[in-house]
C-alpha cells in the first residue's frame, strides 16, 4: 500500500468539507491545526472516516480528536499501514 501523505489530506478534505476561507491548502499545512484553519471536529472525523475507506486505517472519533494538525494525522496513518 502507498505511503499517506499531506497531499491526501489536502485531496480529502477538499472533497468532504472544502476549502476554508482561513487558510489555501496548497500552503505549508502540515503543522497548522485543523481549527485553525476553520475545520470543526465533523470536518476532521469525515476525514477520518475518509482515511479508513481510501486506506483502510481506522480512527476512532477519540484519535481523530487527538491529531490536532494533518502531520499529526499523516504519521498515525503511516504508522498503522506499516504495521498491517
Amino acid at each position: 500500500m502507498s505511503r499517506f501523505t499531506v497531499d491526501d489530506v489536502r485531496r480529502i478534505l477538499r472533497d468532504c468539507a472544502g476549502e476554508p476561507d482561513t487558510i489555501r491548502l496548497d500552503d505549508d499545512i502540515s503543522a497548522v491545526s485543523f481549527e485553525e484553519m476553520g475545520y470543526d471536529s465533523l470536518a476532521v472525523l469525515e476525514l477520518a472516516a475518509r482515511i479508513q475507506q481510501e486506506f483502510l486505517v481506522a480512527i476512532s472519533d477519540e484519535m481523530a480528536a487527538e491529531l490536532p494538525t494533518p502531520d499529526a494525522v499523516v504519521g498515525y496513518v503511516n504508522s498503522r499501514i506499516a504495521a498491517a
